[in-house]
Order: structure tokens, then C-alpha cells, then sequence
């Protein structure tokens, strides 16, 4: 039978992730370091070629995917971009906190908070898999077998939470800048369950992790957790 194959890249890094900012629906473009890393990864590890190209339409996501694949024609994906983090976007958590009693309280406590005027994570990850489903439905109509999704953290982590096997909870998706995950869709079980095998990270994982990247990660994976709730393994 007949699968289907997604590559979920995530951007290069920006300004914004440089600062530690919470950056959402923010057009930020790549920085220098980003262009340079994008390069750099693309040298030492080939990204896989596809028969079509998705993104979001944020101009991190339309550069890196010009930077990876300058031969494509991607077609722009309105929902697959980033979280709207309301008037928490572009301040880092120290500067939230300053401002904001709720993300203090949010950072000591299990509970859900969207941020002000912000999206909450419940609508955040309808709108993503929404169109994540248009996007496997298409490549299975058409019998499209390869694409690749150049979106956000947030949206790779909404989708592979999701659908992804093995199961895991949403943090444990994460993702550095630049590099991907491969899911495998056989049509069978995506009928019957809406699940697809992720068989590879790009470049492959590291066998180690040094203990400041370790650190780095953790505190990451802890604030996704707080922003969307914890999904539970099933």
C-alpha cells in the first residue's frame, strides 16, 4: 500500500529567539545567525526533496524554505502559523512578569491561561491540525507521496502531539532551529486512527545531550507545558 511522507522543518532562528522573547504572530525574519546555521545544517546534513513545499506564512518560515529549497514553489499555509501570544508578544519572561501578575501565577500552577488578547492553546492547536488533516488529505486525493512543512515549534509540537507515533506529550516534541521531523502516513491507520509513524529526526538526534543544552531544553519544554496544558500519553 501506498505512505506518504512529511517533513516538518522548523525555521531558523531569529532575533527574537535570540533574545528569549515569546514570539508568535510577529513577522520577524531570520537573523544573521539563523541564515548562517540554515546554511550550515543544509551543508552538513541535505534536507530531503519533496514533490510539494508547505509554510507558513510568516517570513521566518517563507526564508527558511527559500534558504533550504530555492527551486520551490511553496504553497503558503495561513494556519500553520505561529500561536498568537497577545500582549505577551515580543517581551521575554521577565518582562511578562514585571507587567503581568496572571503569568506569575501561571508559572507557579497547572492552570491554562491564555494570554491577553492573545490565542488560547485549546484554539491554537484546532486551527494547526485543521489544516495539518487539509494538507494529508490533499497529498492523498492527488497521490502526492513527499511534502515538506516549514512552520513554527509550536505548530510542529501541535501536530506531532497529535498524531504523532510514538505517543508523547507536546514538549516532548521540540525542535532547535532548523531541524525536522519525518512522519510516515500509510492510509490504513490514518483512516481508522489519525496517526502517523515519525521514523526520523533531521539531522538524526544526538546520542548525547551536553548538561547546558539539557538545561536550555527543560526550561523550554516546562513553559510549552504551561501554555498548552499537559497531554497526557495515550
Amino acid at each position: 500500500m501506498k505512505s506518504y511522507t512529511i517533513h516538518l522543518i522548523r525555521h531558523g532562528i531569529t532575533p527574537g529567539n535570540l533574545l528569549g522573547q515569546y514570539v508568535g504572530r510577529t513577522d520577524l525574519p531570520l537573523a544573521e545567525e539563523g541564515i548562517a546555521q540554515l546554511e550550515e545544517l543544509k551543508r552538513r546534513s541535505p534536507y530531503p526533496s519533496s514533490q510539494v513545499y508547505y509554510c507558513s506564512p510568516l517570513k521566518r518560515c517563507v526564508q527558511t524554505l527559500r534558504i533550504l529549497y530555492p527551486q520551490a514553489q511553496p504553497i503558503v499555509v495561513n494556519d500553520l502559523r505561529e500561536c498568537d501570544f497577545g500582549d505577551w508578544e515580543g517581551k521575554t519572561a521577565q518582562e511578562i512578569a514585571a507587567a503581568d501578575e496572571s503569568f506569575t501565577h501561571w508559572v507557579g500552577s497547572d492552570e491554562i491561561i491564555t494570554p491577553p488578547n492573545g490565542e488560547s492553546g485549546g484554539a491554537f492547536m484546532q486551527r494547526v491540525c485543521a489544516a495539518f488533516e487539509k494538507i494529508v488529505e490533499g497529498m492523498m486525493r492527488s497521490g502526492t507521496g513527499s511534502a515538506v512543512v516549514v512552520a513554527h515549534g509550536g505548530t510542529i509540537m501541535s501536530i506531532l502531539s497529535a498524531y504523532g507515533l510514538p505517543r508523547a506529550n507536546f514538549y516532548d516534541w521540540m525542535t532547535d532551529n532548523g531541524c525536522a521531523y519525518s512522519m510516515r502516513i500509510t492510509p490504513g491507520l490514518w483512516m481508522r486512527s489519525m496517526v502517523a509513524e515519525v521514523y526520523e529526526t533531521i539531522p538524526p538526534r544526538k546520542t548525547a545531550v551536553q548538561n547546558s543544552e539539557k538545561l536550555v531544553i527543560d526550561l523550554a519544554r516546562e513553559a510549552a507545558d504551561r501554555a498548552f496544558g499537559k497531554k497526557e500519553q495515550e
